[in-house]
């Protein structure tokens, strides 16, 4: 179904992923955004990025956004056909698991203000996070949608995503995948629609992928340093590679190993999380 225009939807986070996406809806939507920081709530109100990234940037004073943003998350989600939720869900060690308090915060904070609004989760969570919030909630509305966005160029790749993914098969998951591909540049992407544990997989997966091949890159330009080797020539040439002449399988409990050492990134925990579920 093809969005409709000015639909109220509000954003609960004004990081990089919160607030990449809500300069992305704006464009044809009105969107409030609510963090708990006012300095950044009053930047944002100012037309100014309170992040490092170039595009949001440019949008935010260029462009004639349909954006406000307020500390106030019942001022903001009032009315929403939408509510994003893209709050920080950092991972503790100590107990293995990710943090995801903000995330359920924001989702009974909308059930109680927006009871009709269908909630996106874009934050990192575990498999299985948003069967078990349906289950809590007995509402079935909330759907994990995963985002693969780089710090730094995340509006950039909202207007040119690789792909859209929405984990759901109803018409609220299709309607929010219309309103991605409405305010990307890019039309072509595929847009995939999968269970919520599916979707889950998915993000935690490709964060494992990604550290994985820059992990191997890491090692082969160590190893072509040492070595006096032309770093581009050895790439090059490994990088083409057909998919077909590939027939060793690593065994999966291989490659955290392979690709954390050298990655300080999310990408032990989340293999972790992977292999427990």
């Amino acid at each position: 179904m093809s969005p409709r225009q000015n639909i109220p939807i509000a954003v609960a986070g004004l990081g990089y992923v919160g607030l990449s996406n809500a300069v992305l809806l704006a464009q044809s939507h009105d969107v409030c955004a609510f963090d708990i920081d006012p300095a950044r709530v009053e930047m944002v109100n100012n037309r100014r990025s309170p992040i490092e990234d170039r595009e949001i940037s440019e949008f935010m004073a260029e462009k004639p956004l349909q954006l406000s943003a307020t500390t106030d998350a019942e001022a903001a989600m009032k009315g929403a056909e939408f509510v994003i939720v893209a709050t920080p869900t950092n991972y503790d060690p100590r107990s293995n698991r990710f943090d995801t308090s903000t995330v359920e915060a924001v989702i009974r904070e909308a059930r109680r203000i927006a009871p009709e609004a269908t909630i996106i989760v874009k934050s990192t969570v575990p498999v299985g996070f948003v069967t078990r919030m349906r289950h809590e909630t007995g509402f079935d509305g909330i759907i994990f949608a995963p985002e693969f966005l780089r710090e730094g160029r995340a509006l950039y790749d909202n207007l040119h995503p690789s792909r859209i993914v929405v984990g759901d098969h109803g018409e609220a998951a299709h309607r929010f995948a219309g309103l991605m591909v409405e305010g990307a540049i890019r039309k072509d992407m595929p847009v995939l629609f999968t269970g919520p544990v599916e979707a889950e997989a998915i993000k935690l997966f490709s964060n494992t992928y990604l550290a994985l091949r820059v992990a191997y890159f890491n090692e082969l330009d160590s190893y072509a340093l040492q070595h006096g080797l032309s770093t581009r020539e050895i790439v090059t040439g490994v990088s083409s590679i057909r998919a077909s002449a590939i027939t060793t399988t690593i065994p999966a409990s291989v490659t955290a190993a392979i690709a954390c050492p050298r990655i300080p990134s999310s990408c032990l925990p989340i293999t972790r999380t992977c292999r427990r579920t």
